[in-house]
C-alpha cells in the first residue's frame, strides 16, 4: 500500500509523514499525473457547452491529491532532505514541468476557458469568480495558450530545464553549505565567544566525533562568530568559506547554471512577446514594471546612501582604535555589535537568556490571540517528518481553524534560512469548509544539556516574521484552493509578515514575555526602551544591502545578454557598486548562493521585501496611531489576510487603510 496513493484518513486528513518511505513518492507522482490528466481530459472532452462551474471552478478544484502529495514531497527536500530525497526531485521536477506544460498547451482546454472569458461580462459573477476566472486566462496566455505548436514545445523544453536547474542550484548551494566546518581545538582562538554558544560548538563536534569546537556555516553558528570572535583572522576565513560557497570552481559550483537559467529566462520571455523576463513577470505584480522597480529602488538609495555612510563611518572610528587601517566586510558584524552595546549598552548575549524559544511562541501565539482571536494546543497526535517538529491545533470561537508545524532547530538535511509553508491550502467545497496545514521552519539553536533554545533577538523577529506568513495562511477564507492564504502577488506577500515584526519592537508588548529564563525577572525597561530604539540601528546598512540585492535580481532580469561577456564575479561588483560599503574580495560572490532568485520565487522580485516595508511600516502606524492591538483595526487587517488573492491588493490595502500607502511612513520608522 502505498500512503499517498490514500485518502488522507489521519486526524484533520493531515499528511501521513510516519507511513511514508522513499520508494513511495515516484510511483505516486507517475499515478497522481495519470489521475489528474483523466480529471482534465475529462473536463475538456465535456459535451456540454463551456460554462464557469463546469470549467473554471472545475480546473480549479483538480489535482487536489497532487497538490498535497508535490506540497508533502517538495517541502521535505527543503526540511529534511538526503540523497536519496535529492536524487528523486530530479526525476520528479521534470515529470510537473511536462505535466504543468501539457495543461497549459492544451488547445481543446484553452478553447473551453476563452469561451466562458469572452462571455464573462454577461456572467454575473461574484468578485472572487471574477478573479479566479482572469486569472485563469491570463496563467494560460502567460504559459503560452496563443503560442504556435513550434513554439509551445520550445517553451515547454526552456521550463523544464528551468526546473531542473534552479533545482540543482539549490542542491549545489546547501552541498557547499554542508561541506565545510572549521575544527578548532585551542579554546584561546574563541576569545569574546559566548560560553553559550561555545557550548554549542562543543556539542557539534562531539556529533562529528571530533574534540573541542566546530563552527559551520549554517546561520546560528556562523553568525555568532561573526559577531562576537576577536580573532581577526579567524572572521576572514569563515567570511572566506563562506563567500566561496558555490563559487570555487569545484563540485558545487553555481556559476555556470547561473548564466544558463538567466539564458533561458530571457529566451522564454522573448518566445511569449516580452522585451526581458522582468518585464514578464513584473506584469502581474503591483509594481507592474522594471521602470517603476527601478525609481522605487533608486529614490530609497538616495535617501539611503548618507544615512549607511554614517554608519560606517562610526565602524571605522572604531576599528582604527584596534589599529585597523581598512575596515573590511568580515569585520562589519563584530564592530556593529560592540557600536550597539556601546549605544545602547545592550548586546545580544545579554538579551538571550530572556528570548527562550517556547516563552517567544507562546507570545506570538497569544498576539495572534488577541488580534485576531485564535488559541493554540499543542497535540501528539498527528504524524510528522521529524522528532523536532511540533504540531499545534488552532481554533477560534472553539472551531478548528488550522494545523501548525512548528519545526525550529537546524540540522544536516535542513535547508538554511527560515520560510513558511503550507502542507495543504484552504478551502470551500460542497458546504465544508476546508482548514489549511501550515509550517513553520527555521534554524534556531538547539537547547543544550544546560540550556534551553535561547533567541538572539534578530531570531525572536524572525519567528514573528515567518508567523506572520503563517497567519495569512492560517486566516485564509476562500472559496478556491489556489486564491488562498499567501496566493497573493508577489509584492504584496511580504507584508503580513513584516508588519507582525514590528510588534517585537513595543515596550507594552515585550513586557508580557522578555522574561528570563531561571529567574522569571522579566527584562528591565531601560533595556526594553533602548531595545526598541535599536528599530533603526544600521537601518542604512540594512537598507542599501537589500537594495543592491533587489537591483542586481534586476540587472540580471532585465540586461539582455550582459553575462555573455562577463564573469558572475564581475556583473555582481558592477551591478552593487552603488550599494557596496565595503571593498569586494576576489574570492567571494553572492549570486551564487543567492537562492532566493536562482530556486525561489523571487526572480525580478526581490525589490519586494522594500516595497512590503513601506506598505508594513504605513500600516503599522495607523496601529501605532490607534492603540497597537485595537479591535476595530484588527478586525479590518483579518478582512486583509482572509482575503488571500481573491481581490487585488492595492484595492485590498486601501478597503483597510482608507488610502494607498506611503512611502514616507517607512523612511520615518528607518530615519525619524
Amino acid at each position: 500500500m502505498n500512503p499517498l496513493l490514500e485518502k488522507f484518513n489521519t486526524k484533520y486528513t493531515s499528511s501521513p509523514f510516519e507511513e511514508i518511505k522513499e520508494e513511495h513518492y515516484l510511483p505516486a507522482f507517475h499515478e497522481l499525473i495519470n489521475i489528474s490528466e483523466q480529471e482534465i481530459d475529462k473536463l475538456t472532452n465535456n459535451s456540454e457547452e463551456p460554462t464557469f462551474e463546469n470549467t473554471i471552478e472545475a480546473m480549479a478544484f483538480s489535482g487536489e491529491q497532487l497538490d498535497r502529495v508535490s506540497n508533502i514531497f517538495f517541502n521535505i527536500n527543503s526540511a529534511e532532505t538526503n540523497d536519496e530525497i535529492q536524487k528523486i526531485a530530479q526525476e520528479v521536477s521534470p515529470l510537473l514541468t511536462e505535466f504543468s506544460s501539457k495543461i497549459s498547451q492544451n488547445e481543446k482546454l484553452f478553447e473551453r476557458i476563452k469561451s466562458v472569458y469572452d462571455q464573462k461580462d454577461s456572467l454575473s459573477l461574484n468578485e472572487e469568480q471574477e478573479m479566479l476566472l482572469n486569472e485563469t486566462y491570463k496563467g494560460f496566455v502567460r504559459s503560452g495558450a496563443l503560442l504556435s505548436e513550434e513554439d509551445k514545445k520550445k517553451l515547454e523544453k526552456i521550463n523544464m530545464d528551468l526546473s531542473i536547474k534552479s533545482l540543482q542550484f539549490g542542491q549545489n548551494a546547501l552541498a557547499s553549505t554542508n561541506a565545510y566546518f572549521k575544527h578548532i581545538t585551542n579554546k584561546d582562538e574563541l576569545k569574546g565567544i559566548p560560553e553559550a554558544i561555545l557550548q554549542q560548538y562543543e556539542e557539534d563536534a562531539k556529533e562529528k566525533d571530533l574534540e573541542g569546537y566546530v563552527i559551520t556555516l549554517q546561520y546560528p553558528s556562523y553568525l555568532p562568530a561573526m559577531t562576537y570572535a576577536e580573532n581577526r583572522e579567524l572572521r576572514k576565513e569563515l567570511a572566506l568559506a563562506n563567500g566561496k560557497k558555490s563559487f570555487d570552481g569545484g563540485e558545487f559550483d553555481n556559476q555556470n547554471l547561473i548564466k544558463e537559467i538567466i539564458k533561458l529566462r530571457q529566451e522564454k520571455a522573448e518566445l511569449l512577446g516580452y522585451k526581458n523576463y522582468a518585464e514578464f513577470v513584473l506584469e502581474e505584480r503591483m509594481a507592474q514594471s522594471p521602470a517603476k522597480v527601478f525609481e522605487f529602488l533608486n529614490e530609497l538609495l538616495e535617501k539611503a546612501t548618507p544615512y549607511a555612510q554614517k554608519e560606517i563611518k562610526e565602524l571605522k572610528f572604531l576599528a582604527k582604535a584596534d589599529g585597523i587601517d581598512e575596515i573590511q566586510g568580515y569585520d562589519h558584524a563584530f564592530y556593529a555589535e560592540k557600536l550597539r552595546k556601546q549605544k545602547f549598552d545592550i548586546d545580544d548575549e545579554e538579551l538571550k537568556p530572556y528570548f527562550q524559544l517556547e516563552k517567544v511562541q507562546d507570545a506570538v501565539f497569544g498576539l495572534a490571540g488577541k488580534l485576531f482571536g485564535l488559541e493554540f494546543k499543542e497535540i501528539t497526535d498527528v504524524q510528522k517528518y521529524h522528532q523536532d517538529v511540533k504540531t499545534y491545533e488552532i481554533t477560534e470561537n472553539g472551531n478548528y481553524k488550522a494545523l501548525l508545524y512548528a519545526d525550529y532547530h537546524p540540522r544536516k538535511g535542513k535547508r538554511a534560512g527560515a520560510w513558511m509553508t503550507s502542507y495543504k491550502n484552504q478551502y470551500k467545497q460542497n458546504g465544508e469548509n476546508s482548514r489549511p496545514h501550515i509550517s513553520v521552519v527555521c534554524n534556531f539553536t538547539k537547547p543544550t544539556k544546560d540550556t534551553p533554545s535561547l533567541l538572539t533577538f534578530q531570531e525572536v523577529t524572525t519567528l514573528f516574521h515567518e508567523f506572520g506568513h503563517a497567519l495569512h495562511g492560517i486566516l485564509a477564507d476562500t472559496q478556491y484552493p489556489n486564491l488562498s492564504g499567501t496566493s497573493v502577488k508577489w509584492d504584496f506577500v511580504e507584508l503580513p509578515s513584516q508588519f507582525l515584526e514590528n510588534y517585537c519592537y513595543e515596550p507594552e508588548f515585550l513586557k508580557t514575555f522578555a522574561k528570563h529564563y531561571q529567574t522569571g525577572e522579566i527584562l528591565p525597561t531601560e533595556k526594553i526602551e533602548k531595545l526598541a530604539q535599536t528599530k533603526s540601528f544600521m537601518e542604512g546598512y540594512q537598507t542599501l544591502r537589500q537594495l543592491g540585492f533587489g537591483l542586481l535580481d534586476m540587472a540580471y532580469h532585465t540586461e539582455v545578454g550582459a553575462l555573455e561577456n562577463k564573469s558572475v564575479k564581475e556583473f555582481e561588483v558592477e551591478k552593487t557598486a552603488a550599494t557596496s560599503l565595503y571593498p569586494s574580495n576576489p574570492e567571494t560572490a553572492a549570486s551564487p548562493t543567492f537562492s532566493h532568485i536562482f530556486q525561489g520565487g523571487y526572480s525580478a522580485g526581490y525589490y519586494s521585501y522594500k516595497w512590503a516595508e513601506v506598505l508594513d511600516a504605513d500600516a503599522f502606524q495607523y496601529f501605532k496611531e490607534n492603540g497597537i492591538f485595537n479591535p476595530e483595526i484588527a478586525a479590518k487587517y483579518k478582512i486583509l489576510l482572509s482575503s488571500g488573492g481573491t481581490k487585488n491588493p492595492m484595492d485590498l490595502y486601501k478597503n483597510f487603510r482608507g488610502r494607498e500607502p506611503k512611502v514616507e511612513s517607512l523612511l520615518k520608522r528607518a530615519f525619524g
